[in-house]
């Protein structure tokens, strides 16, 4: 390709990761450049798998599916010992047992086989219905010759972006459920748990590793499940220390306790690495910087890039900052970033009130600083989002019993002096004024339909 860098990124490799340019592989899957020589390579670099085939069955469960029919299908790596057909096993972190029902290798379609020994990946059907008896990371021993001790599995995957996902009619909480459980099965690092809200009704709480994440996730749930879903905004979970020496972690703002009784409100910050182009330091500075971001450091890794380095609060970045160095960088720049922890920050939650009633859905956390600015372009949106009702609908941003912004929207109005040709004037003021009464009525008793892009509009904080 015309934009392809070899030389250049060999250099950064070898600057960034400290790798012998020469033992660097050219290859091209286009044009099949150098294919022979990974082959080679696997086999002169990559030693084979440990383990020992008389040693008691353990294998690592990598992955998991459900099947109609099947059950539970589990993905395994066999360390240690011998898996074969009829076999009982024992999950080791559950407890449970089962026996093997059918085995199969990847070549690459799932190819049924009588047995898999050390080193080898394959799959395992054994009767298991229930979606609990399977953990990610769990390992598979025999139940009458069990291991001693389990293989250590993988690190627990630490939740970034929660958000509410619930269902448009009520009558498909239950299905919702389901569909959760069967998405887990197979993704360790989602989470999700009941909630319920005012505006919503019931709903879940979910945990996901980033924006990318929770997008796939609510995709497949519309998609292979075929329901409607409202999905709140996203947010981080935030630390605060209470006046009674309480630390509470609390990843939804409508949990958020009373000003008076908070200490503390702390929020994660990451340390945030740009590889970008050096003609866009400014441009990625300007957008840190507007970010409530602390430069770190400049670092130039050839002429022509550099790896700028900056503390940035982590509700900063989920929304649209990958999205924003991409435009900036014209589509050569990339990030990565590190969790430091919690930092003590000027914090408070910013409420939604529409018709006079807080929807908790649409609460969020913003530093009071930018409070007004950020409330004042949340209502503008909401007004441009929500339909016009046959009354006049209020919508208000508020922190505590403070409103910050307001905007309204006008009510539909019918012509009732469509008939009245001529005469005198009181009559037409007698229609309107009736009209006006109708609407006060119908404004104490009237429902505010809020529509998905209403919900996801707190998202945006793009200038106007």
């Amino acid at each position: 390709m015309q934009a392809a860098r070899p030389d250049e990124i060999r250099e950064e490799i070898e600057s960034t990761l400290g790798i012998d340019p020469s033992e660097v592989l050219a290859v091209s899957g286009k044009t099949g450049l150098g294919v022979p020589d990974i082959f080679q390579a696997i086999i002169e670099r990559i030693p084979p798998p440990p383990g020992d085939v008389n040693a008691p069955l353990r294998a690592l469960i990598f992955d998991s599916k459900f099947d109609d029919y099947q059950g539970v299908v589990i993905y395994i790596r066999v360390v240690d010992g011998l898996l074969k057909i009829g076999q009982k096993i024992r999950l080791m972190a559950q407890g449970t047992e089962h026996e093997v029902i059918n085995i199969g290798r990847f070549r690459p379609r799932e190819t049924p086989c009588d047995d898999l020994g050390v080193g080898q990946v394959g799959y395992v059907t054994a009767n298991i219905k229930k979606l609990s008896d399977v953990r990610i990371g769990d390992t598979i021993t025999d139940a009458h010759r069990p291991a001693t001790e389990a293989l250590p599995g993988y690190q627990e995957p630490s939740q970034v972006v929660y958000c509410g996902l619930f269902p448009a009619t009520h009558n498909q909480f239950e299905d919702l459920r389901t569909a959760l459980q069967k998405l887990s099965l197979n993704d360790a690092s989602f989470t999700f748990e009941p909630e319920s809200s005012d505006a919503l009704g019931f709903g879940f709480r979910c945990g996901f590793l980033g924006m990318l994440h929770m997008e796939i996730v609510q995709q497949r749930l519309e998609r292979e499940s075929n329901l409607a879903l409202v999905q709140t905004a996203p947010n981080v979970t935030y630390e605060i220390l209470t006046k009674r020496g309480e630390t509470l972690h609390i990843s939804n703002p409508t949990r958020i306790p009373d000003p008076g009784d908070i200490e503390e409100f702390r929020e994660p910050v990451a340390k945030v690495n740009f590889i970008i182009p050096a003609d866009c330091i400014g441009a990625m500075m300007q957008l840190c910087e507007d970010r409530r971001g602390i430069y770190q450091k400049t670092e130039y890794m050839t002429p022509t890039r550099a790896i700028l380095s900056y503390e940035l609060p982590l509700a900063e970045m989920i929304y649209d900052l990958y999205d924003k160095l991409k435009s900036s960088t014209r589509g050569y720049g990339t990030m990565d970033f590190e969790i430091l922890g919690f930092k003590d920050n000027d914090l408070c939650r910013l409420d939604v009130l529409v018709n006079g009633a807080k929807v908790d859905a649409l609460s969020i956390v913003v530093h009071r600083g930018f409070a007004e600015r950020r409330g004042r372009k949340l209502v503008k949106k909401l007004k441009a989002e929500i339909d016009r009702h046959q009354f006049e609908v209020a919508i208000q941003a508020a922190i505590g019993s403070r409103v910050v912004a307001r905007e309204s929207i006008s009510a539909l109005r019918k012509n009732v002096t469509a008939k009245c040709y001529g005469g005198d004037i009181s009559r037409k003021r007698k229609l309107l004024e009736k009209q006006k009464e109708g609407k006060k009525r119908m404004k104490q008793v009237g429902n505010v339909e809020i529509s998905q892009e209403a919900f996801l509009s707190v998202l945006d904080d793009g200038d106007e």
